[in-house]
């Protein structure tokens, strides 16, 4: 057991030497070289710890002057802090002191003060509307800083600010019931601002240069960028340059509550929006109506002619080729010497052939006054499918888009029937004619048999 001890001790001598020469091969040539450079090493390395043990001392030395600075901080931050807490009581209790004296001197005051901000407040949302504002701006301005002075506990208004008050309200009574011309600056509809001349009317409306204005969010006078109709912006252009005496000029009650009026009446569509609402049928129908339009005063003209000619003809002991009569009446002549029955059927054919281009378009006049209603009733079935799939869609949530839809499918509807009652009376119109013209030439041809007859 002893022999191996030794064996191993001297195995670690053996390694440790061989580790220090090995270490040491890069510094020392030689055994003795190493063994001093080991002896001087371990002389610093014991100089050093030396070192280092005075510095921690002295550290430890400095902690524990800190840690007596920092109890010494602690302590008269405490006895700060206690001091702070108890003259916070006490200005705790001489504020609620002096808020109860407060409320004791103001007395009745108190209750004024509420009514007062009461109704600066009303006024003030009355003016974020009034176009009496474009006037006089800055009224806002100042009720806000009354309203914020009035609702602090530390700050009461003055008798100048509540007798302006008492002013404000006066003048937006009074200026409500004004027309008044001024100049101001508008923004038009391309964004680029002008200063003109504008109108108010009291607090209903504003226009400018026949155009109606409204007053923005930023409380500036903008013009609307849809106008009402032309009717309207005559009766503002006359509005302004009137000088005294009654003026016409459409006014839209609805003007101290937003203008709610107008802007429901100018964006209602015109004629031709409501027509283009017919979309495709619509158009069909509109071009139906044209052409029987075109047919109905073609054919006027045409049998306006014939029946001057045929009357030319009455007055005439000649036959004239050139109208229908004329020609029944060259057939007559030139069949005198046949029977009656043959002179008959001679003149009943001479009447059949001229027959056609006398009635001629009557039967399509017909048909289309009596296919228009249905076109109509077409694209307003057709429209109100369209509607009734946007409602699956999209529901019935909004009654204002399910209306315009419906509004919109009846369009065609109005369309067939503004084609279809003009077609008729025209066609009743030609139809007249068309048939005085036959009668004429059946009564002659009659006549004409008649006298054949009684000559046998």
């Amino acid at each position: 057991m002893k022999t191996s001890i030794a064996k191993r001790v001297l195995a670690v001598a053996a390694a440790g030497l061989i580790s220090v020469s090995a270490v040491a091969q890069d510094k020392a040539s030689s055994l003795d070289q190493l063994l001093k450079m080991v002896q001087s090493s371990k002389i610093s390395e014991s100089a050093e710890h030396k070192k280092r043990e005075a510095d921690f001392r002295r550290q430890k030395a400095n902690q524990a002057s800190l840690l007596s600075q920092a109890e010494n901080t602690r302590t008269s931050e405490e006895a700060r802090s206690a001091a702070l807490e108890k003259k916070y009581e006490e200005q705790e209790l001489l504020v609620q002191q002096k808020r109860q004296q407060l409320d004791e001197r103001l007395g009745s005051l108190k209750e004024l003060f509420g009514h007062l901000t009461s109704t600066a407040g009303d006024l003030r949302a009355n003016l974020d509307g009034s176009l009496v504002s474009a006037q006089y701006p800055g009224r806002a301005e100042f009720l806000d800083q009354l309203i914020d002075k009035m609702n602090s506990a530390t700050k009461l208004p003055t008798i100048q600010e509540i007798e302006r008050l008492w002013y404000e309200l006066q003048r937006e009574t009074v200026e409500s019931g004004k027309v008044v011309k001024f100049n101001s600056t508008v923004i038009l509809p391309d964004g680029e601002q002008a200063q003109q001349e504008v109108v108010r009317v009291g607090n209903f409306n504003v226009v400018s240069n026949g155009k109606y204005l409204e007053m923005n969010d930023s409380l500036k006078l903008a013009e609307l960028i849809r106008q009402p109709d032309g009717h309207y912006q005559k009766m503002a252009s006359n509005l302004q340059n009137a000088t005294s005496g009654f003026t016409a000029f459409g006014v839209d009650p609805t003007g101290p509550t937003g203008g709610s009026y107008l802007k429901a009446m100018i964006n209602s569509p015109s004629i031709v929006e409501r027509w283009h609402q017919g979309d495709k049928v619509g158009y069909i129908i509109t071009a139906v109506g044209v052409f029987a339009i075109l047919l109905a005063v073609w054919r006027l003209i045409v049998l306006s002619g014939v029946n001057s000619k045929v009357n030319a003809q009455l007055r005439s002991s000649t036959p004239n080729t050139n109208n229908p009569l004329g020609r029944v009446l060259a057939v007559a002549e030139e069949n005198k010497g046949v029977d009656g029955e043959t002179l008959e059927l001679k003149m009943e054919e001479a009447v059949l052939k001229e027959r056609p281009a006398i009635e001629s378009g009557l039967n399509l006049l017909k048909i289309i006054a009596m296919v228009a209603p249905l076109l109509g009733l077409l694209g307003t079935v057709t429209g109100m499918i369209v509607t009734f799939q946007a409602i699956t869609i999209f529901g019935a949530g909004d009654p204002k888009a399910m209306a315009g839809g419906i509004s919109s499918a009846l369009v065609t509807t109005v369309l067939g029937l503004c084609v279809a009652i003009p077609t008729v009376l025209l066609h009743t119109v030609v139809n007249g004619r068309a048939k005085r013209i036959l009668h004429i030439l059946d009564e002659q041809s009659a006549g004409i048999v008649a006298e054949n007859a009684e000559r046998k």
